[in-house]
């Protein structure tokens, strides 16, 4: 019994520990991923004349550089964890996925190299030539998010390795990056993390808006990020639905329960809402037919339950699940209509809303964006439960058996919470000094 209840205290305290990892990372990962696009797009603008988009950039270069020295510590401390909290994943199937693990190394260099060319050539390099220094940091940045995503795509559906008597053979690490799941997950990942760069961005300056600062400066700075993410949103509203659908015929089970169906529905309608309790889901609002047409094509399709599998396969945290699902895609079309809102008024009036109301909803986007990406992760990874690698190896078979796990919790909480105190202190400091250009620069 003590070593039973040893094993499940480990096991608890690694997945808190990635668990808070993971949600802390993922921030500035996406910030890692958009932001450098988007300064490239204020430069950019700033070469055709724009001293307020070039205001911008030089302000938001200085902000990606310190984004990224705290995402460098974190992304770090992430890698450790991988051997250190699932020696039984990386011991088995490293030499299947170490490859993407290796180029993403590769892609997170070369956007450290040439964001400290970037940031130090300001004044030293032509206005065109500076531009096109910062190229690769946008590239290297989506490549980086790519090869880590198909890393986890492939946990989701692994491939590339015959497994024998527990021992990995005939490894095509190739093959395991392009699972079938990479394209509509990588996709998912990298249009999240513009998204999320876009809103969060666009609501620092809103809120600066409402607070008076109703100049072209500040202006730009809400509407150049705010259309880029809101431009996206569509795009990654379909990707989700195709990305529903590679589930539905994948992954079944988690299917079942982000839609919280306890037993085969023939015709099955979506779930929006509701608790899972004594194995059913109660209190949703269903809307008949509806997930059997989403996920099958066809509003008569039989949708399997949970009980398609034994009791030990299935996730247990359905309600959690559930819910997260539903918050994401409630924001996802929340966020949609705000990006309506905008081009429904530049449609009409060449100019964007001027409802106080319109600023309040781009504050609230960048928190939510933030909120809906986080609650992706929690139906991807606590979805996949019990599985590290779909219905190939169980998490407590890859967790570290070392007694002592959750006083690296205790640490990791510590260190972030220092990191996101000096993080917060730095950016606030560098809001109060203004962001000048020197006059070769203007144009």
């Amino acid at each position: 019994m003590l070593v039973l209840a040893s094993a499940s205290a480990n096991l608890g305290a690694a997945r808190a520990q990635m668990g808070l990892s993971l949600g802390w990372h993922i921030v500035f990962a996406c910030l890692g991923v958009g932001f450098p696009a988007l300064i490239l797009l204020a430069e950019s603008r700033g070469l055709h004349g724009d001293v307020d988009a070039m205001r911008l950039a030089r302000r938001w270069a200085k902000v990606a550089g310190v984004l990224f020295a705290v995402g460098a510590v974190s992304g770090t401390i992430l890698s450790f964890e991988m051997g250190l909290l699932w020696p039984g994943l990386m011991g088995t199937f490293g030499s299947v996925i170490g490859l993407p693990f290796a180029l993403e190394g590769f892609a997170f260099f070369i956007e450290a190299i040439f964001l400290g060319i970037y940031l130090y050539a300001w004044d030293r390099l032509s206005p065109r030539v500076h531009l096109a220094s910062g190229i690769p940091i946008a590239v290297a940045g989506v490549a980086s998010a790519f090869f880590v995503v198909t890393a986890n795509s492939w946990m989701n559906d692994p491939q590339g390795f015959t497994l024998t008597g527990g021992r990995v053979s005939n490894v095509h690490p190739f093959v395991a990056i392009l699972n079938p799941a990479t394209p509509v997950q990588t996709a998912h990942m990298i249009l999240a993390a513009f998204m999320v760069t876009g809103f969060a961005v666009a609501a620092v300056y809103a809120v600066a808006v409402l607070r008076g600062r109703n100049d072209r400066y500040h202006r730009v700075g809400l509407l150049l990020p705010l259309a880029v993410a809101a431009a996206l949103t569509p795009a990654q509203i379909v990707v989700g639905d195709i990305a529903a659908r590679e589930v539905a015929d994948r992954q079944p089970v988690k299917l079942a329960a982000m839609e919280g169906i306890a037993h085969a529905e023939a015709g099955a309608g979506e779930h929006i809402g509701g608790v899972f309790i004594n194995g059913s889901l109660q209190y949703a609002l269903v809307i008949p037919h509806a997930l059997a047409f989403l996920a099958k094509g066809d509003v008569n399709a039989t949708v399997p339950g949970l009980d398609s599998v034994p009791a030990q396969d299935r996730p247990e945290a359905v309600t959690l699940i559930h819910l997260a699902f539903d918050t994401m895609v409630a924001i996802g079309f929340l966020l949609l209509g705000l990006g309506a809102w905008l081009l429904g008024s530049w449609v009409r009036r060449r100019r964007p809303p001027a409802s106080r109301w319109f600023l309040r909803g781009a504050v609230l986007a960048g928190p939510l964006s933030v909120v809906a990406m986080e609650c992706g992760w929690i139906t991807t990874e606590v979805g996949r439960q019990p599985w590290i690698v779909y219905q190939v190896m169980r998490v407590s078979a890859a967790v570290n058996p070392a007694p002592g796990l959750y006083w690296g919790l205790v640490a990791l909480v510590i260190v972030y919470a220092v990191l996101t105190t000096v993080t917060i202190t730095v950016l606030r400091r560098m809001a109060r000094t203004p962001e000048r250009i020197p006059s070769e620069r203007a144009t």
